[in-house]
């Protein structure tokens, strides 16, 4: 597609304001990528957004259009000279949430954000990948302080993830049993098995399970906390670390609800959000081709649908992501 034939406007999901959780669909101009800085131009597929995200805005100076979604599926349309990924390459990336987002039918993506999509999935499923995934990875392999992939210090670590059924949580799962971890997961009865197939060693029922006097209990010690949730789940996961364990948030700093009455020594805490990496996700786009793991989509709606979608996101129920799917009332 050349720029003879774009469109002269097209559709955007528009979060109303900073202080506002109002979402509306919108025309917008085609964006205009900027060579100079690395952007391409995509044609959106699919889209995704992550739970919580309407309330970013509040939490940092924003001085631009929001318009939702950073996880993309899509094909290049143009591209600096230098790219790798030239017009016709079938892509996806999280894109920074400092540029506007990718609920809209085109969007801007630099080189560095971008990787090559598994040949395997869908649309769909592609733009589940990208956040989810690479949190999970940079988890792991820059913030654990383990090792990198495949290092034999995994062997047998043991490591609980909170809120398994998750976005992130299934690739925490996944991975983690790809390196030959124990993964713990804790999750309702109704996701119990499906968190058990994904890779999990053993369950942990958030509904049932006194987390401080499971911790409690020497054998049940782990090596490493990946917590998702935040809050209460924090808190109760602290109890489970073993002396010289590691502890990290991806929802909330650790050390804001460390339990007072707590005894444990050598503790790492740490608090990240992910950088949105192709390199990392080519990482990943490798073991989904080889059937080593693959992401999970809990329900698909498209552009139009965009207040249902939000309401399941938001519902704190979905197992794996919500999606948009932008070619759903374009198909022919």
């Amino acid at each position: 597609m050349n720029a003879q034939s774009l469109p002269t406007s097209i559709r955007a999901l528009l979060q109303a304001s900073p202080t506002s959780r109002t979402v509306t669909l919108v025309q917008r101009p085609v964006p205009s990528p900027d060579p100079s800085k690395d952007e391409h131009l995509i044609r959106v597929h699919a889209a995704c957004p992550c739970a919580g995200e309407l309330n970013w805005p509040t939490m940092v100076a924003i001085d631009k259009e929001i318009i939702t979604c950073n996880d993309v599926a899509g094909v290049v349309v143009s591209a600096p000279p230098s790219s790798p990924f030239q017009p016709g390459t079938e892509v996806y990336a999280r894109t920074s949430y400092w540029r506007p987002g990718d609920a809209r039918d085109y969007t801007i993506a630099t080189t560095e954000e971008l990787a090559h999509r598994a040949k395997n999935l869908s649309w769909v499923e592609s733009a589940a990948v990208p956040l989810s995934a690479e949190t999970a990875w940079q988890a792991f392999f820059t913030h654990s302080g383990i090792g990198k992939f495949g290092s034999e210090e995994w062997k047998g670590k043991r490591i609980l993830v909170t809120a398994a059924a998750g976005g992130v949580g299934v690739w925490l799962v996944q991975i983690g049993a790809l390196l030959g971890a124990r993964v713990v997961g804790t999750c309702g009865p109704r996701n119990s098995e499906f968190v058990r197939g994904l890779g999990a060693t053993e369950i942990l029922d958030y509904h049932r399970t006194d987390f401080k006097a499971w911790g409690l209990q020497p054998e049940n010690k782990v090596d490493l906390v990946v917590d998702c949730v935040g809050g209460k789940a924090l808190e109760d996961a602290w109890w489970t670390l073993k002396d010289n364990g590691t502890i990290i948030g991806i929802v909330q700093p650790p050390e804001q609800k460390r339990p007072e009455d707590l005894e444990v020594t050598g503790v790492t805490d740490k608090f990240f959000i992910m950088s949105p990496s192709g390199k990392d996700l080519e990482q990943v786009t490798k073991f989904v081709e080889e059937g080593k793991c693959w992401p999970v989509v809990d329900s698909v709606w498209s552009l139009e649908q965009f207040e249902p979608g939000y309401e399941r996101l938001e519902s704190g129920h979905a197992r794996g992501k919500v999606v948009f799917d932008l070619m759903l009332n374009v198909r022919k």
